[in-house]
């Protein structure tokens, strides 16, 4: 009998335990098991679908990886031209991408082509406001016209940085970049049918747009994107209805946007500082973006060779016959000097470069000290009274806002309760704006701080240049000496304005945590 009870109770213990374990395991850790709800995701029942497959942003084509870190922005050296807009501070950057030279002038030939043919037809405004000024290699005093007929399009210079471009022009290549490769990715993995992308199947003015696409991708293409649509991904029900498949933000395939490096990335990226880090630490400052306190090479393999394209001195652009190491007369090849310990090239000399922010004289460090920008305007999708997003069409279009891309409005009504920011326009935050001079308690407009009509001389009422239209551009170029080479050095130049010496490069942000380059040690 008593065998009998101690049997019945190790069957019922044994039991319990089982069900307590098949419990347990109800809701254990799987790639197809939701850890908010427990509920089955990414199943070919339907519901929500999760990319389990990322393996991180891939590299965007010409771009290098540049992982961020601490450094001290700003000047290492005497000031000598007294410009006192450089004083250093300590930042922080995320890590990113940017381009490894500048543009070129084959790439922007590939980009006019592009606006050529899907635009110069009906919209001839479009392409003509895309197309750099030549006419920036013209002096009243020097005979340049073999520059202003050849520089952009001649074989010979292919391979140089892009000039006479303007602010707003090399952001609205950096967008129309970002659609290209963008467009190109969908096709690779099947979104869109191989050749439907051609410049000369798109001429009627519509073309494909990364934010849109996002937002409402049925209406991508002008609405026509049952035609550019790969058969793979066209579903069609019993009553004859056709969906597509799209590749939403949630996939981790498309992009971030080419932009303009801001300039606290730019000077980091030029710098390069990891070439004189130890540990978590840098042994001393640079002045160039390679290290040494001079502009020749100190190395035994091309020892005297200068490391920069610029000018050597007055009259001196290229040093004497059979020495044209030591400078290159104009622009050189983006390619024809070392690069520098990121492998980035051009960063010192050969052309000045665009980068996005405003210019100020003070960085205000006291205010932000992590990935710091001046130039913040806050947007949101214009929606229409049907709840959809608004595009621009062949109507409303220009150069600024081809067609198919986002109608947006600067956000004001969202920013009154937020702690962060209370108005759109950025610009002129804490310097310029309304809060930033001595009268803002007074009524009427008094916003005019950089261009305070102060003077008694009624032919001079501007004082300074500096407005929210004035840009930094960064690095020394060809027409520069070599004070100019130094990473730190900032100026300012109007943003719709064009020269033979500024060019510009592309960057990408990085997203997801900084990860570590190879040749970075890794953390235990």
């Amino acid at each position: 009998m008593k065998n009998t009870k101690l049997f019945v109770l190790i069957i019922f213990l044994s039991s319990t335990l089982f069900t307590g374990c098949s419990n347990n395991n109800l809701f254990k850790n799987n790639n197809n098991i939701s850890q908010a709800t427990g509920w089955k995701i990414s199943t070919k029942d339907g519901g929500f679908k999760n990319k389990k497959s990322y393996k991180g942003q891939v590299t965007g084509p010409g771009l290098v990886f540049v992982e961020g870190g601490t450094y001290t922005k700003g000047n290492v050296q005497d000031n000598i031209m007294h410009d006192w807009n450089n004083t250093p501070t300590q930042q922080y950057v995320r890590s990113f991408f940017i381009d490894e030279t500048e543009v070129t002038n084959l790439m922007y030939v590939e980009y006019l082509h592009w606006m050529n043919k899907v635009f110069a037809k009906d919209f001839p405004e479009i392409y003509k406001a895309a197309l750099p000024d030549t006419l920036v290699w013209r002096n009243p005093l020097g005979f340049n016209e073999d520059m202003v007929n050849n520089y952009l399009r001649h074989p010979a210079f292919e391979n140089h940085p892009v000039v006479g471009v303007s602010w707003k022009q090399a952001v609205n290549f950096a967008k129309w970049r970002t659609d290209r490769v963008n467009e190109q990715i969908l096709v690779s993995n099947g979104y869109i049918r191989p050749g439907a992308i051609s410049p000369d199947s798109l001429q009627n003015g519509y073309s494909f747009n990364t934010k849109a696409y996002f937002l409402d991708p049925s209406n991508a293409y002008g609405g026509k994107m049952n035609e550019m649509a790969d058969s793979k991904q066209i579903n069609v029900d019993e009553s004859g209805n056709r969906t597509f498949n799209y590749a939403s933000r949630e996939s981790g395939i498309l992009l971030p946007e080419y932009r303009l490096p801001t300039e606290t990335e730019w000077e980091y990226a030029a710098l390069a500082l990891s070439e004189i880090s130890e540990e978590n630490m840098y042994r001393g400052k640079k002045k160039f973006p390679w290290d040494g306190e001079y502009t020749r090479s100190g190395k035994r393999k091309n020892q005297g060779d200068q490391l920069a394209n610029f000018k050597i001195g007055r009259g001196d652009y290229g040093g004497i016959a059979g020495w044209s190491e030591t400078g290159s007369g104009i622009t050189s090849a983006v390619r024809a000097y070392p690069p520098n310990d990121f492998g980035l090239y051009g960063m010192a000399g050969n052309v000045a470069e665009w980068v996005a922010d405003v210019y100020r004289p003070i960085i205000d460090e006291e205010m932000n000290d992590f990935n710091y920008y001046r130039g913040n305007i806050y947007y949101r999708p214009s929606i229409d009274e049907n709840g959809k997003v608004q595009t621009f069409n062949n109507e409303n279009a220009d150069f600024n806002n081809l067609p198919g891309s986002l109608k947006n409005e600067i956000e004001n009504e969202d920013s009154i309760d937020r702690t962060n920011y209370s108005i759109g326009d950025n610009r002129d935050f804490n310097d310029g704006d309304r809060n930033s001079v001595r009268d803002f308690k007074l009524d009427g407009d008094y916003s005019e701080m950089y261009n305070s009509p102060n003077s008694d001389n009624p032919f001079q009422e501007t004082t300074t240049l500096i407005n929210n239209e004035a840009r930094v551009y960064k690095g020394g170029s060809w027409l520069d000496r070599a004070y100019y080479l130094d990473p730190a050095q900032r100026r300012y130049y109007p943003e719709t304005m064009t020269s033979n010496f500024i060019g510009f490069r592309c960057a990408m942000s990085y997203l997801g945590e900084s990860r570590v380059s190879k040749n970075s040690r890794k953390r235990k």
